[in-house]
């Protein structure tokens, strides 16, 4: 499960992106945790989208889970929850 907490905008993309490339050697779906995470900007989305789509072509999922209300705004706005091979999820109780 990759966490994503605080903020996640372009200044910390090169942070995130050593995360998300680990993420696409997984053998099961990845779950990002994003319940922590308080402001994103488009940049992240894009990043989210391109492990999608290479996690798709693999036959897994990218699962989002426990996104905060504003989060899950820019979320739907982008349509990222749209994308096949992804899916918006509450957090695992």
């Amino acid at each position: 499960m990759l966490v994503c907490a605080g903020d996640e905008d372009r200044t910390t993309s090169a942070r995130r992106r050593r995360a998300l490339s680990r993420s696409l050697t997984a053998e099961t779906d990845v779950r990002v945790d994003l319940s922590g995470l308080v402001f994103a900007d488009a940049s992240l989305m894009v990043d989210l989208a391109m492990v999608a789509r290479r996690l798709r072509k693999a036959g897994r999922r990218l699962r989002l889970q426990g996104p905060q209300p504003q989060i899950r705004k820019l979320i739907e706005i982008v349509g990222l929850d749209r994308l096949a091979g992804v899916s918006l999820e509450p957090l695992p109780a």
